[in-house]
């Protein structure tokens, strides 16, 4: 019986960089899937008949297993954020091998978003240690963190399973380990168990993402059943890991409240007194996109029955100015106030950092 991690990855192709090979990390991750065809391509971010391919879409969950793209990280910044952190690090990869079906990356790659990795992580590594330097001590707390300059790490894809490629995000984690008045954070939709073998000291925050089973089972795919999630949280945090909850995306239809509490009634029976006592969470209501509702008709039209509400949603700009969907205003905001208080209830204790 095949293994998670080898259900989640049978890489068969490797779009690589022409210089790839002469990075340390890009030469071992060749070397772990040495049966693997080799195309070279000019940029990771222009693979022909992958990106953009609107045939492509026939294989989305086979190039999600099967495909894997080596880059090298061009531009490294930490952006601002102020929401699930205070920057975001610059990505040591992007693209996933699960398949959400309101996953934002394909917006910008365009009906494939297999994972793609940069083997230049000493120098992405460097970048950070010296940014954390430049920030000093955190002068007041805010919802992001009391103490500690929080960086996401995993903004455009899952560190769990980036994890089962290399030792990039092994190496992020043991950096934030050692570095005061710095965290490192992710989201994550699947347990590797082998990140419970690393030493975090406290230095890590791990997102567990959780909605209701029932809807995660219809949009999640590939993805660790969410009571796997919740078994979860007492073994990372004992770990010395830092774990917060990521409810998100809450998706609204007829009966979904009744969904989330029976959800908040298993976090509240399935998590320890050491977790709870550190427990926070953020709420993120359900972003679309027409560009995405239009991808997702190709290979996954059922989910577009809960995520395309024309009659419950709006148009709005993001920050990054892309046209996308969101729940009318004024209905959202009753929603949140709703949910919010129902995390009071069942959770008394857990801070809701924020909630939109």
């Amino acid at each position: 019986m095949r293994t998670p991690a080898e259900r989640m990855l049978d890489v068969s192709t490797i779009y690589h960089e022409p210089d790839v090979a002469a990075y340390p990390r890009g030469a071992e991750i060749l070397a772990r899937f040495p049966d693997a065809e080799r195309i070279e391509v000019p940029s990771h971010q222009t693979v022909p008949g992958l990106y953009g391919n609107a045939g492509a879409v026939d294989d989305w969950v086979r190039n999600k297993r099967s495909v894997l793209v080596l880059g090298v990280k061009k531009s490294l910044t930490a952006r601002p954020n102020g929401r699930s952190a205070d920057f975001i690090a610059p990505s040591t990869s992007n693209g996933c091998a699960m398949a959400c079906a309101y996953c934002y990356v394909p917006r910008r790659k365009g009906y494939a978003n297999p994972i793609t990795t940069f083997v230049n992580i000493e120098r992405i590594l460097g970048y950070l240690e010296r940014h954390v330097g430049r920030q000093g001590m955190k002068p007041k707390p805010n919802q992001v963190d009391p103490v500690d300059w929080v960086y996401d790490i995993g903004e455009n894809g899952d560190c769990s399973v980036d994890a089962l490629v290399c030792d990039n995000v092994r190496e992020l984690v043991d950096l934030f380990g050692r570095l005061p008045g710095a965290k490192a954070s992710f989201a994550t939709k699947f347990v590797n168990r082998d990140l419970l073998t690393w030493e975090p000291r406290g230095g890590t925050r791990v997102r567990f993402s959780l909605m209701p089973e029932g809807m995660a089972k219809r949009l999640d795919l590939r993805t660790t059943p969410i009571a796997e999630r919740i078994a979860a949280i007492d073994d990372f945090v004992a770990a010395g890991y830092e774990v917060h909850l990521n409810f998100s995306p809450v998706i609204a239809h007829e009966g979904w409240r009744a969904e989330w509490a029976e959800l908040l009634e298993q976090v509240a029976d399935g998590v320890g007194p050491a977790a709870r006592a550190q427990l926070a969470c953020e709420v993120i209501f359900l972003t679309h996109n027409a560009g995405l509702h239009e991808v997702n008709l190709g290979w996954h039209p059922r989910a577009e029955e809960l995520l395309w509400r024309p009659d419950l949603q709006e148009a709005k700009r993001s920050q990054s100015g892309q046209e996308n969907v969101r729940y009318r205003a004024s209905w959202k905001a009753v929603w949140v106030r709703q949910l919010t208080e129902m995390i009071e209830t069942t959770l008394p204790g857990c801070r809701v950092r924020y909630a939109f």
